[in-house]
């Protein structure tokens, strides 16, 4: 008796991120805020995380730098 001869299953499995992935946690509302009102006309502020103070700067060319 020979057996029907049927096509191998393929390697190729489509991406499945979810799979095995922990439960997902709904996220948090995010709140926006303008730099500008953040920084009220200074060119830099601190920002106190957990008691350690990191520097919010606005550079010439308008981007910002976080520094601890």
């Amino acid at each position: 008796m020979s057996a029907a001869l049927q096509p191998a299953p393929s390697l190729a499995t489509p991406a499945r991120p979810d799979v095995g992935a922990p439960p997902s946690v709904p996220a948090a509302p995010v709140a926006a805020m303008s730099s500008e009102v953040l920084f009220g006309g200074a060119g830099e502020l601190l920002i106190d995380h957990h008691g350690t103070l990191y520097r919010l700067k606005k550079t010439s060319s308008g981007k910002l730098i976080l520094t601890k």
